[in-house]
């Protein structure tokens, strides 16, 4: 199939398009159109962290006479309640807009509603005034966490995605840092009377996402959503355009992929049959999700708005000097990321996932007891902090790339925003809240309460990724969980079940496996569709090799594959067929009698 033809109208009544874009998505070279993607989407975490930060920060100058707002130490925490409320309500609502409209429209708009919103935040006069603002920022900043997320899975190549997704979640604690050194000088009333360098923080933050929101005008929007949308012409376009620069850019020519997949192009997806998609076809990766989120959403909210009001309350760390923790505290939270990210490609998801969310659980045990016993100081409450968060790092971002992966390509924006927005207003909200009453106690023994329940949360969440733990690492999108439009409308697209537990051929996608051969028999055992490609180009290898070289390793080498249980009998017979040509009849058939007796 020439390149610029990938797809086929296969029915008068209704469009089926067969399309190998995810497959040319995937196999694509890293190179300059990749860094676009990180720059013009993945830096929207830096502006996250930089809102959580300042407030964090800034926290104890806003409870001083003559700040201009003057809030009690409890409204700290209400602030930052409604910023979270806010996130959950602008990921639900932009959520399901990205899944409609598309991943770029949104992009553009929730960056829009950020840099409007946190610049009004600069002009508040009243703590009601301020906590308003900060609901408006935390929606722009959750609709990005849906249309972002999605973007970015959609389109970096699957060999790297989850290095790539957890580096990028992680950068949000590079804006954390900038955060933290900016307010050092804002702060300072030396340079800045009191009730403007806090403001001048947040305008900071509103000029980094108009340049954000420059740069992202040239991001593509993702072919996988617009062939799902019946506009497989443009897809198409799109990425024949994107392989050219790479040609050019690395002088080498791209194979064409052989994977394609058929799919009924639909405009709108239903929230009815979302919700049954979420709930009756994959419940558990739907309790996986909300396991995940629940518990970094709680820890992190909670330490990071207090951190502040704890070194304040109980270390006496003046507020001109708070920032200077915190920046370590994110230095060590952006190293977990860049560290163990590509663990999560090689080692797997599941084991790390779970060892991350396990041992910043312990870590918070420990931090509990010691902080409750009063034998902290300072210096080594902020070391226990950095070990612990070092691991939570990578833990949450991972959150944000499970619930991005094991959940159809139609419903991808909307179960991010979903997670979020549940997981964040159970422990996002509660967090804060909880953690600034205990610290207004201005007892140890209470501020210790809060690690302990923080402890339960995160260890809840990887026991859970240990249960209903998804292998997705390195695996195609379509492969983790089959576009709803590739079925005939009626199915998930895919089963609770591990790889090897696959569905039967009726709820699944024909998917072109080789040269001239399409499968969906029940009896192939191989795991994936990506293994069925390898083991195929495996074999048209040995194939070629048996026509130049027609000698005794060759042919063994097909007997082998052929007796390795993977194939069915479709795929049996047209290897039965060609061993006879090259007079291995016998040898194949003893091997498919190991096969039979083998089931």
């Amino acid at each position: 199939m020439a390149r610029g033809k990938r797809h086929n109208v296969m029915s008068a009544d209704t469009d089926v398009i067969r399309t190998n874009v995810p497959a040319r998505l995937d196999r694509l070279p890293w190179a300059r159109f990749h860094w676009l993607i990180i720059i013009g989407l993945g830096t929207v975490w830096i502006l996250d962290g930089i809102e959580v930060t300042i407030v964090g920060n800034i926290a104890s100058r806003l409870t001083e006479k003559g700040s201009g707002l003057e809030l009690a130490q409890g409204q700290i925490g209400t602030a930052a309640a409604f910023y979270v409320a806010g996130a959950c309500v602008g990921a639900l609502f932009f959520g399901q807009l990205t899944d409609r409209f598309g991943r770029k429209k949104l992009f553009l708009l929730t960056m829009a509603v950020y840099i409007v919103a946190t610049i009004v935040t600069a002009f508040s006069f009243s703590p009601w005034f301020f906590f308003m603002a900060r609901f408006f920022t935390g929606a722009g900043i959750g609709g990005e966490y849906a249309a972002i997320n999605s973007a970015i899975d959609e389109l970096i190549p699957a060999r790297v995605r989850g290095r790539v997704d957890l580096i990028i979640n992680g950068t949000y604690w590079a804006g954390a840092a900038l955060g933290a050194f900016a307010t050092l000088a804002l702060l300072d009333k030396s340079l800045f009377a009191a009730d403007l360098g806090w403001r001048l923080a947040f305008v900071l933050g509103a000029v980094l996402g108009l340049g954000i929101l420059l740069v992202r005008r040239h991001v593509p929007e993702s072919p996988r959503w617009l062939f799902i949308h019946g506009r497989a012409d443009e897809a198409d376009r799109l990425i024949a355009d994107i392989e050219k620069s790479i040609e050019e850019e690395t002088g080498e020519k791209l194979e064409d992929p052989d994977e394609e997949i058929e799919i009924h192009p639909r405009k709108t997806i239903s929230l009815a049959t979302i919700a049954r998609t979420a709930f009756k076809d994959h419940p558990k990766r739907t309790a996986l999700g909300l396991s995940l989120f629940l518990g970094q959403a709680f820890i992190y909210n909670a330490v990071t708005f207090n951190l502040g009001g704890t070194l304040t309350e109980f270390f006496k760390v003046g507020s001109g000097s708070v920032p200077y923790f915190f920046a370590i505290f994110a230095i060590s939270n952006l190293m977990g990321p860049l560290l163990l990210g590509a663990l999560f490609d090689t080692v797997g998801r599941k084991p790390m996932i779970s060892a991350c969310y396990l041992i910043s659980a312990a870590l918070l045990v420990v931090t509990a007891v010691l902080l409750g016993g009063g034998h902290l100081d300072k210096w080594t409450f902020l070391a226990m902090v950095v070990a612990t968060f070092f691991f939570a790092s990578a833990g949450a971002s991972s959150a944000y790339l499970t619930v991005s992966e094991i959940f159809p390509m139609e419903t991808r924006a909307l179960a991010i925003a979903f997670f979020y927005a549940v997981g964040t207003a159970a422990g996002g909200i509660a967090g804060p809240l909880l953690f600034g009453k205990l610290i207004e106690t201005g007892e140890l023994s209470q501020a210790a309460i809060g690690y302990f329940i923080g402890a339960a949360v995160m260890a809840w969440g990887g026991v859970a990724e240990l249960l209903w733990g998804v292998k997705a690492a390195g695996r195609s999108l379509e492969d983790i969980a089959t576009p709803l439009t590739a079925t005939d409308g009626s199915g998930s697209g895919e089963s609770e079940s591990e790889p090897a537990e696959r569905p039967a051929p009726a709820a699944r996608p024909k998917r072109r496996l080789g040269p001239g051969t399409t499968s969906t028999s029940p009896s192939m055992a191989v795991s994936t569709p990506i293994e069925r490609v390898a083991l195929n180009h495996e074999v048209d290898s040995i194939k070629r090799a048996l026509a130049e070289h027609p000698g005794p390793v060759e042919r063994a080498e097909l007997a082998r594959l052929v007796g390795a249980r993977r194939w069915g009998p479709g795929r049996f017979a047209a290897a039965l067929r060609e061993a006879a040509r090259r007079g291995e009849v016998q040898r194949v058939g003893r091997s498919r009698q190991r096969y039979i007796a083998g089931r």
